[in-house]
């Protein structure tokens, strides 16, 4: 968390929090949802206005962490903003890696989160009634983005995370200990 926003919470410890303003897609795109955009219907029916800026979006991914519900939020200086996610906390892109290139996993692939972030070892793959895939990593569970299904493909075939377990999608909050739709306490 950046230190500003630490310093924000202690001059403003009771600041209310923030529902529906924000949301995550399956894509690892953040979108903004005023209140027509919430009134004019659910997430991800009505996405809202697409974040583009590049430091708005690097400030959200630092300071993008989870309350002891499992509900995600955004720590906005005093604030946080919970926001809605399109399928799971995280959405993770997949590479195969060069033979010059560190293997810190020792599988010869990289998964990384929309924000950045090394998720470490995949524990578990999970595949829902959709064909999605879900990698269970050592910071949470994470979808893996449509546009590098095909080199988690070869991971799968390959053995590197073990067989795919099947799941509903409905049952993977539960499972997983996430909130998809955070609500005021």
């Amino acid at each position: 968390m950046d230190e500003i926003v630490k310093a924000a919470m202690l001059k403003w410890p009771n600041v209310p929090n923030c529902y529906g303003w924000l949301a995550l897609d399956a894509r690892g795109d953040w979108y903004l949802r005023d209140a027509p955009t919430q009134a004019a219907g659910p997430f991800p029916q009505i996405k809202g206005s697409l974040i583009e800026h590049e430091k708005f979006k690097a400030f959200i991914h630092r300071n993008y962490l989870a309350d002891e519900r499992g509900a995600w939020f955004f720590q906005n200086g005093p604030q946080r903003v919970y926001l809605q996610l399109e399928l799971a906390p995280l959405v993770l892109g997949v590479r195969r890696l060069s033979d010059s290139e560190p293997d810190p996993h020792g599988n010869g692939f990289e998964v990384q989160a929309h924000t950045g972030q090394d998720v470490g070892a995949v524990q578990s793959c999970w595949l829902d009634e959709h064909g999605r895939l879900y990698l269970l990593t050592e910071a949470g569970l994470g979808v893996v983005r449509s546009m590098d299904m095909a080199t988690a493909a070869d991971a799968v075939a390959e053995g590197v995370w073990g067989e795919p377990q099947e799941i509903a999608f409905a049952e993977m909050p539960a499972r997983f200990g996430f909130v998809r739709e955070p609500a005021p306490v």
